[in-house]
């Protein structure tokens, strides 16, 4: 896929992964359509990607309503003409673990309630599946040369407080290899499904987390340091431009390894 004069639409575009990837989309001439449910945080990426020479529109959308985001594809190919690539970013997170027993008693003293579980899966699963099938849609249908992105995590392996997260994680990394699978079947040729799958990533919430417990996360990566989410970005444009990626999950953690090898 050529970059230059490819339309992308990008949930999770006000802030984070979603942000940098749109950035590094449009300095490499890609017109981007941004979603998100913060419409501050997308007026501001909006400026800076106009300010920098790009094509841009945004949208503010809930991906967990159907009608917001076929509202959000169809208005990147009213505006820009046609649908290449989406990159399903928005996500959430309400960690904790499923029982917590107090430590002097033993007794269960707080669970993850259902409204927990039920938030994560909400946006970061079916949010996720409406977002790649309302593109799906408009890609079939539209002939264009496509790639769909769904966003997993190193943390589909399973990790500890993060069941909900986890068990959507995990789904996303799958879905390339059902999607393409059924897109063979039915003679679908011009859809390609790549999904990225990140470590510890230097978001600016991460980089202020207490250093200590920083440091002992950085133990466990091989190049001793934070993901940078332009890093994330640029496999996503690699991605696209070659075609034989595809029906994958992409891993891009820095060497992260299991928890205890590294000591």
């Amino acid at each position: 896929m050529e970059l230059k004069g490819a339309v992308a639409v990008v949930t999770g575009g006000a802030s984070g992964i979603g942000e940098a990837v749109a950035k590094e989309m449009a300095a490499r001439g890609v017109k981007v359509v941004l979603g998100d449910m913060d419409p501050k945080g997308l007026e501001r990426v909006a400026g800076e990607i106009a300010a920098a020479g790009g094509e841009v529109a945004w949208a503010r959308c809930n991906v967990t309503l159907d009608e917001q985001v076929a509202d959000l594809m169809d208005l990147a190919i009213a505006k820009f003409g046609q649908l290449n690539i989406c990159v399903a970013s928005a996500g959430i997170i309400k960690d904790g673990l499923m029982i917590n027993p107090d430590k002097e008693t033993g007794k269960i003293k707080r669970a993850m309630t259902t409204e927990q579980f039920r938030a994560v899966i909400e946006v970061n699963l079916i949010g996720a599946f409406i977002t790649v099938r309302e593109a799906a849609i408009r890609m079939a249908n539209g002939g264009w040369p496509s790639l769909i992105v769904p966003i997993s995590s190193v943390n589909k392996e399973g990790q500890v407080g993060q069941l909900n997260y986890s068990s959507a994680k995990v789904s996303l990394a799958l879905w390339p290899k059902i999607l393409v699978g059924e897109f063979q079947m039915k003679g679908i040729q011009n859809i390609r499904v790549v999904s990225v799958a990140p470590g510890y990533v230097g978001t600016p919430m991460v980089k202020a987390m207490n250093q200590e417990a920083l440091s002992g996360l950085l133990k466990g990566v091989h190049i001793n340091r934070l993901i940078e989410p332009s890093e994330i970005a640029d496999i996503i444009c690699f991605a696209a431009q070659n075609e034989a990626v595809d029906g994958t999950c992409l891993e891009i953690t820095g060497g992260l390894i299991a928890n205890g090898l590294a000591k």
